[in-house]
């Protein structure tokens, strides 16, 4: 069994993959701490996590979108049904006028 190297690794995932110690060369207590894996696995997990809430936060967007877009149209419908109430109180009060100025003629 032959262990990878670092430009062919045994495995790609890091979590199988031996944790990194220093060269026998640098002094101990150098500025290069020997590297662990945790942090990388918790950074895929978060991603992983975000990934995940992605749909849902896609699905509250689109949700939103459309219960504005029906506020809308409810506000248009009300201005509709009141411009149309409009014109029709403006005829009966002209009819209301002109059958009062037709009994005052008489």
């Amino acid at each position: 069994m032959r262990i990878g190297t670092i430009d062919h690794p045994h495995t790609h995932d890091p979590r199988n993959q031996a944790p990194m110690s220093t060269p026998t060369k640098e002094p101990v207590g150098s500025a290069t701490p020997d590297v662990t894996i945790t942090g990388a696995n918790d950074s895929r997990q978060n991603r992983t996590r975000e990934m995940q809430l992605i749909p849902e936060a896609l699905a509250r967007a689109h949700m939103h979108e459309r219960l504005r877009e029906a506020q809308d149209d409810r506000r248009s419908a009300r201005l509709v049904t009141a411009r149309r109430m409009q014109r029709r109180a403006e005829r009966a009060s002209l009819r209301a006028r002109r059958a009062l100025a037709m009994a005052v003629m008489h």
